[in-house]
C-alpha cells in the first residue's frame, strides 16, 4: 500500500473525510468519501455545501436485496451504468429527510446492522 493510501485509509477509519478522484478518461472528478457508519450532520453539510453534488451511499448487491430496496430503473442507459437505487430515508428519526441531520441518520440507519426494510 503506497503511503498516500495508507493516510487515506487511516482518516476514513478515524472518521475524516477524503478526496478521491477518478481516471482522466472516465468522469475526471473527484468525490468525498467517508466511512458511512461514522457519517455525522457536519459532515453531510460539508459535503453538500462545498461538494455541491448529489451525496450518495454506495451499498453491495446483497445489501440492497437485504434492504428490500428497487434500482432506479430497469434498463440502465447510462454510459458509465451507475446502479442507483430509489432514494431511501431512515423509517425513524427523520423529519423532512432533506436536512443534513435527516440524511446522516438515513446513512447510519442503512448501514446498521440491525437495518430491515420499511
Amino acid at each position: 500500500m503506497t503511503p498516500a493510501l495508507s493516510a487515506a485509509v487511516a482518516a476514513i477509519r478515524a472518521g475524516g473525510m477524503v478526496i478521491l478522484v477518478d481516471d482522466e478518461d472516465r468522469e475526471n472528478e473527484g468525490d468525498l468519501v467517508m466511512a458511512a457508519d461514522l457519517v455525522t450532520p457536519a459532515a453531510i453539510n460539508f459535503m453538500v455545501t462545498h461538494a455541491r453534488g448529489l451525496v450518495c451511499l454506495p451499498l453491495e448487491a446483497e445489501r440492497i436485496a437485504q434492504l428490500g430496496l428497487k434500482m432506479m430503473t430497469e434498463v440502465n442507459s447510462s454510459p458509465r451504468e451507475t446502479a442507483f437505487t430509489v432514494s431511501i430515508e431512515a423509517r425513524d428519526g427523520v423529519e423532512t429527510g432533506i436536512s443534513a441531520a435527516d440524511r446522516a441518520r438515513t446513512i447510519q440507519a442503512a448501514v446498521a446492522h440491525a437495518a430491515t426494510p420499511a
